[in-house]
């Protein structure tokens, strides 16, 4: 899939996703690797990226450990995993 229309943080959370594999990370993880000085103004953007991913069932987004709704946007700490492929039609 090419992210590269959805900007930099699109991009840096699916690489950093991809690289993690079954370990979880923060959404501050991504935003501090690419602004290491000014990190936390781009938290907002990051959310967005990470929401948009979500949306369209590239991440996991998980809050005290349980699963976000796909309707919910969630306030406070998230943990983010690349969501695992299933293997459709296979029972």
């Amino acid at each position: 899939m090419d992210f590269s229309d959805q900007g930099i943080l699109v991009l840096a959370t699916m690489e950093m996703a991809r690289r993690r594999g079954a370990s979880s990370f923060c959404p501050s993880e991504v935003v501090r690797w690419i602004y290491p000085q000014d990190w936390r103004h781009f938290m907002e953007e990051e959310k967005e990226a990470m929401m948009w991913l979500f949306k369209r069932g590239f991440l996991e987004i998980r809050q005290g450990g349980d699963l976000i709704a796909e309707n919910f946007l969630p306030e406070g700490p998230v943990r983010l995993n690349i969501k695992p492929k299933t293997d459709a039609g296979f029972t």
